[in-house]
């Protein structure tokens, strides 16, 4: 199963991504609006019994490391895409949230402002 959902790939690249409020380099000319990507997972029955294999043994429970990896890129990576179609250069503010819906399946939000950008004169 691929990260991104569909096809989806965004233009808009991680390094014009932040959690702050301003892009190193550039000045925000236009504010689009917020934007998100919402995935919602559940596990599966292999990786409950595998991570609680592993539960035996102590330390990082890296089935859930990777399963919890791949869900925060999948709604970023979704979030980008979302900003691409809104026309932005660059996301601020980004921010994670995550919810037990019921148990065993969770929602992941990334989000955060979509704008635009030109770079700052030298």
């Amino acid at each position: 199963m691929s990260s991104i959902i569909g096809s989806q790939a965004a233009d808009i690249p991680y390094n014009m991504t932040t959690t702050g409020f301003d892009v190193p380099g550039f000045r925000i000319v236009d504010n689009l609006g917020v934007v998100r990507g919402v995935v919602v997972r559940s596990r599966s029955l292999f990786g409950t019994v595998g991570a609680g294999l592993q539960t035996l043994l102590g330390g990082n429970i890296s089935l859930f490391t990777e399963l919890a990896e791949r869900t925060r890129k999948q709604a970023f990576d979704t979030m980008l895409v979302q900003a691409h179609r809104a026309g932005a250069d660059a996301v601020i503010g980004i921010r994670y949230d995550a919810n037990e819906l019921m148990k065993g399946v969770t929602e992941v939000l990334c989000y955060g402002t979509a704008v635009s950008v030109e770079p700052l004169e030298v």
